[in-house]
């Protein structure tokens, strides 16, 4: 398939559309006009105002303002003004989101329980969702003093290792589509970061350093460690971690020291994605 509309050539009339597709009380509304946008982007990769108007039978202002909704909502990007669209992070996410939730969590679950018998700690697999984590699959540690199964848990995004883990690995611009306002949601403990410009900083060390750290920032009594996986072309799909309880740990150096193992299962888990035979 082509990655653009050929200059000179016209686009094609548009294609009949399935009259089942939507309710009568949807067809030809704003949503309905939308979610045909959306999918004449993935059959066409580029559009133009003028191609996305004709196509839709729409007059050219009428797909202005559909595209600049999408834009907005992070479903289309526009490398330059007047330029064409292409499909954007939301849409890649949402696609992502319905694959990779079972095939990462049937991959990763053998590297969970490995990595917890090696660190005897609670392990776990968590997906970044706009500004939040939510955790997919824990290995919970068997020690009597540990923390608990996290799964289904949805925690903000830069108040924990496994979400500070993925935010490292966005763009400047995915990262400021998450935080449209500049303002960081309300932290649960004293600890947790409470500026962007300080978020920043920390996911700046944590591109250095390959790893993400949380003292006490989600929970009271509760330290983690990070590592984010990513795809074949280097985008974080989710991230692997191992969460302890800050007495055992004693200090940051304590699940410091836990940095390699985590990488070791991350680097696991990557490659079995890559290669799942």
């Amino acid at each position: 398939m082509p990655n653009s509309v050929q200059r000179g050539v016209q686009p094609s009339s548009a294609p009949e559309r399935d009259t089942d597709a939507a309710p009568a009380d949807l067809a030809g509304t704003s949503v309905d006009r939308a979610l045909w946008l959306l999918q004449l982007m993935g059959e066409h990769q580029v559009l133009r105002v003028a191609e996305a108007a004709e196509l839709l039978g729409v007059a050219r202002s009428t797909a202005h303002r559909l595209l600049t909704a999408l834009r907005r909502r992070g479903f289309v990007l526009q490398d330059r003004p007047n330029g064409a669209y292409r499909a954007g992070p939301a849409l890649y996410e949402i696609a992502l989101a319905a694959v990779n939730r079972i095939d990462i969590r049937q991959v990763a679950r053998p590297v969970l329980e490995e990595l917890r018998a090696e660190t005897q700690e609670t392990v776990s697999l968590a997906v970044l969702e706009g500004a939040t984590v939510r955790f997919l699959d824990c290995a919970e540690s068997q020690r009597i003093v540990r923390v608990g199964n996290r799964t289904g848990v949805v925690r903000p995004a830069h108040a924990a290792a496994v979400g500070k883990a993925i935010l490292a690995g966005l763009s400047e611009a995915e990262l400021s589509r998450r935080y449209p306002d500049g303002e960081l949601p309300s932290g649960t403990t004293a600890a947790t970061i409470a500026d962007l410009s300080v978020l920043r900083e920390e996911l700046a060390e944590i591109r250095d350093r390959g790893y993400a750290l949380n003292w006490e920032e989600s929970t009271d009594g509760v330290c983690a460690i990070a590592v984010a996986l990513r795809d074949t072309v280097g985008q974080p799909l989710a991230a692997l971690g191992v969460v302890a309880p800050v007495s055992r740990m004693v200090d940051v150096e304590g699940i410091r020291a836990l940095a390699p193992a985590v990488l070791r299962g991350a680097a696991l888990i990557e490659e079995r994605l890559r290669d799942p035979s």
